[in-house]
């Protein structure tokens, strides 16, 4: 596993945003484990957050894009980190945008922030974790309709379970919009570093959690 992956799962634990115990996700499943992405509140937080989806996007997509999309609510910081960090790390700058919830029809009118898009624009979407892909179905009509060439989504962790069918929630994202998908790391790749491990004087995932997660996935993992 590439070294960002390891230090991307050990900063995740570090901000408290990686939990295990009972939750319900948004589509009504319990769940024995939830990455919230609210807990990331400061500008350190946001500034390392911003390096790992740099990193991850370099990895995944290179520079092949001009616009950073992040829809809002929760895309919206992710899209001004991460493109101030692409500029830090590769010299790469690239545009920041964001969709409003409302059009404002005053002062700087319209339903986007940041960045215009034009006709052609290669925009690459950056969201937090896609369970059933609602956002994205709200986004591409907007981004289509603009004239935007949409490369790619990248999320923060890919959950490894199924979205409205059988598949994953990203590859039935790839699949209807023909566009690439890729994550920083899977829920896989986080068990694989948790598991019985110790971090930091703790074992994060120990084998009762891992047969619950287990669980989860005999009723919701990917067939």
């Amino acid at each position: 596993m590439e070294k960002y992956k390891i230090d991307f799962i050990e900063f995740m634990i570090d901000c408290e945003v990686l939990k295990f115990g009972d939750f319900v996700t948004k589509s009504n499943r319990k769940t024995p484990f939830f990455i919230n992405t609210g807990c990331y509140c400061s500008g350190l937080q946001l500034s390392g957050l911003g390096t790992y989806y740099a990193k991850a996007i370099e990895a995944n997509f290179g520079s092949d894009f001009d616009v950073l999309f992040g829809p809002a609510y929760k895309g919206i910081p992710l899209s001004v980190a991460t493109s101030m960090k692409l500029n830090d790390l590769s010299g790469q700058e690239v545009r920041y945008c964001s969709n409003r919830k409302e059009v404002k029809d005053h002062g700087d009118t319209g339903i986007l922030l940041g960045s215009g898009i034009k006709e052609g624009d290669r925009v690459l979407i950056i969201e937090d974790v896609t369970t059933a892909g609602t956002s994205i179905e709200e986004t591409m009509p907007i981004l289509k309709n603009l004239g935007a060439k949409v490369q790619g989504l990248i999320v923060s962790v890919d959950r490894c379970e199924r979205g409205k069918g059988e598949q994953s929630a990203l590859k039935e994202i790839s699949d209807k919009y023909k566009i690439k998908t890729a994550a920083i790391v899977t829920m896989k790749e986080v068990i694989e570093h948790l598991h019985n491990k110790e971090y930091k004087g703790k074992i994060i995932i120990n084998d009762e959690i891992k047969k619950r997660i287990d669980d989860y996935y005999d009723i919701y993992g990917i067939k």
